[in-house]
């Protein structure tokens, strides 16, 4: 059996690289602002981790995650209002009946996502978004 004294295991500690847990949070939640400023959602992400992408590898991922899947969603939002509008001409209206519980949930969907790779990236994991398309490698 092999075991390892403290200067060893304080060496292995200090290789280690540093994730900076609390600033991936925060760009995280930035995509938040999106609900109050326009296209908020994509800029607040893209300013944190323009920042500081080169500083640590765990900021990097985590903001080429966030932006991706805020882009993705900005995708799919349209595709779904350029499938809406002709949909809700046909049923003359009564199509909304079927969209309004698809969008609510979806809203809801969006949130828990943000949330859970808010609190995944807070615990030092690398959280992969659902559904995302990835522009930026």
């Amino acid at each position: 059996m092999y075991i390892e004294n403290e200067t060893q295991q304080t060496q292995k500690q200090e290789y280690q690289p540093k994730k900076d847990t609390a600033y991936s949070a925060i760009i995280h939640l930035s995509s938040f602002v999106g609900f109050l400023i326009p296209f908020g959602d994509i800029i607040a992400p893209l300013i944190l981790w323009l920042l500081k992408k080169d500083e640590d590898e765990f900021i990097d991922y985590n903001g080429k995650a966030c932006i991706n899947f805020e882009i993705s969603t900005l995708i799919y939002l349209l595709v779904a209002a350029a499938l809406t509008i002709p949909l809700l001409i046909i049923t003359i209206g009564l199509g909304a009946f079927l969209l309004i519980p698809i969008g609510i949930i979806a809203f809801i969907a969006y949130v828990v996502i943000k949330i859970q790779a808010t609190i995944n990236t807070s615990n030092g994991e690398y959280y992969k978004y659902p559904f995302t398309i990835e522009l930026i490698k």
